[in-house]
């Protein structure tokens, strides 16, 4: 379980990391090859699934599944928030 927290976390976060994690990254590999601007926020959500990955393989917490699902979670979490915030919004006032 911990390690589905700790990969919501990192998923959730991967929007702050783009400019101070993926930008140096993002430097270091341009020097072999051209990385494009929408793929920035990838290398934000690679490197903090990473980190998650360490992290719960260091508390033995979790496994690969739970992992994925939390860090997919965290990522998409907001916009998943909006969603069911609409439709619970939509079903007072059909009320």
């Amino acid at each position: 379980m911990l390690g589905f927290l700790i990969a919501a976390v990192a998923g959730f976060l991967t929007p702050q990391l783009e400019g101070p994690v993926a930008g140096p990254i993002v430097k270091a590999l341009e020097g072999y090859f051209p990385v494009m601007a929408n793929e920035r926020r990838l290398i934000a959500f690679m490197a903090a699934l990473l980190v998650a990955a360490i992290l719960a393989a260091a508390f033995d917490s979790g496994s690969v599944f739970g992992v994925i699902i939390g860090a997919i979670l965290g990522y998409f979490g907001p916009r998943i928030f909006e969603v069911l915030k609409k439709v619970v919004e939509g079903r007072r006032d059909s009320e």
